[in-house]
């Protein structure tokens, strides 16, 4: 990646702090950076800071840059590979949107003839209010590529879609669209995330507290690999990874169903929470309470999906299933291991505080040959290994 380069446009918000993880990430991977500091973004971030990292100059002034030669925007909207705005504010997205041209950033994003990839951070109700809705369809009309927002808490107090995706999630974004590294390339991947949700009755499900952060951020870092990746989901919040073709389910039914009919596939890694039972029976109408107490549900038995794909005529050359386990961790992966037919089992204990739902996990990989534990790190910091290692197996 030595001869790629992005420019970094650095927006006004609290989020620009994750402007600098994601520069060291690039710089790490050896992307340059050549960063632009908006009026705003520099009431979050210094230039020295952003300089640092980045090892080069900061723009931020229009007219600094006038030469004889060459309008200096001009020079900078076209002197990378890649155009970054992170955080992607509501206003450098109207903007952008609406071909205004008032200060450095904006003038470099209506003069680039190169791609643009943003990674939208604003207030829930900034994300879900009409104009930037409209601003959104447009700029995607134009070709511009997204990477989040994620859902969660924000620094106003508020929760809900609009926090700026993780610096992880973005250098994944960037790494797809340059282009890099990629020996999955020619590979075709399933992967399944999320929970499934049982019908009870029109109204009730049986589900569980998957998030489906652990299976989006495998699903993405396969394809920053350069795989083809379907990613077979439950529902969840989770926005779709760049590069990848999501397939919504519900059902562990309908999960098995759009598996299938992904094969043939080169890769499966079933990470999905999936329902191990299932009402017998569904009713047209919402149960209702009565004087005979609660009703009682009985249950069936769900299709096994990684033991089906693992007996599949069609079996992809590696399997990799997930063991959520509450005690006997690595014992019950081993036991889940021979059962099913899989390659691999990576094996979490979801009794610890903040790994079903947060943000982080410690796994280990369980296969015929042994364990091998992995510290606890953040859920794209796993995905990034494990899509790493099924790429050194299967080459």
């Amino acid at each position: 990646m030595a001869e790629q380069r992005v420019l970094l446009i650095v927006g006004g918000g609290i989020a620009a702090y994750k402007a600098l993880e994601l520069t060291r990430l690039l710089r790490k991977a050896g992307v340059g950076v050549r960063p632009i500091l908006t009026k705003a973004g520099a009431e979050f971030v210094t230039p020295l800071s952003l300089s640092a990292l980045a090892e080069d100059k900061v723009h931020a002034e229009l007219f600094s840059l006038t030469d004889e030669a060459e309008m200096g925007h001009i020079e900078l909207s076209r002197s990378a590979d890649l155009v970054v705005v992170a955080p992607a504010t509501a206003d450098l997205m109207a903007k952008a949107a609406h071909g205004l041209a008032n200060d450095l950033a904006s003038t470099t994003l209506l003069a680039t003839d190169k791609p643009v990839l943003m990674a939208p951070a604003m207030n829930v109700r900034m994300w879900q209010h009409a104009a930037t809705r409209r601003n959104l369809a447009t700029l995607r009309a134009d070709g511009v590529s997204f990477v989040g927002p994620d859902e969660g808490a924000m620094a106003c107090g508020e929760y809900g879609p609009g926090r700026m995706a993780e610096p992880p999630a973005i250098f994944e974004a960037i790494m797809l669209a340059l282009g890099g590294a990629r020996p999955l390339a020619g590979k075709r991947a399933i992967v399944t995330a999320g929970p499934t949700a049982e019908a009870i009755d029109p109204v009730r499900l049986l589900t569980n507290r998957s998030s489906g952060k652990q299976g989006y951020a495998i699903a993405a870092s396969l394809a920053a690999l350069g795989a083809e990746v379907t990613l077979v989901s439950g529902p969840t919040a989770q926005p779709t990874p760049a590069g990848v073709v999501r397939i919504d389910v519900e059902s562990a039914r309908e999960m098995l169903a759009a598996c299938e009919a992904a094969l043939p596939a080169d890769i499966a890694v079933c990470v999905a929470a999936v329902a191990d039972w299932r009402p017998e029976s569904l009713g047209d109408r919402k149960i209702k309470k009565g004087k005979g107490g609660p009703p009682i549900i009985a249950l069936v038995e769900n299709p096994d999906i990684l033991a089906s794909l693992s007996k599949h005529a069609q079996r992809p050359r590696l399997i990799i299933g997930f063991a959520a386990e509450t005690d006997a961790v690595e014992a019950n992966a081993r036991a889940k291991l021979a059962k099913k037919g899989c390659d691999w089992i990576v094996a979490n204990d979801v009794s610890v505080a903040g790994t079903m739902g947060g943000d982080d996990n410690a796994v280990a990989i369980v296969t015929a040959g042994g364990i091998e534990r992995w510290e606890r790190m953040s859920k794209g910091a796993v995905a990034r290994r494990l899509a790493t290692r099924i790429a050194e197996d299967l080459k």
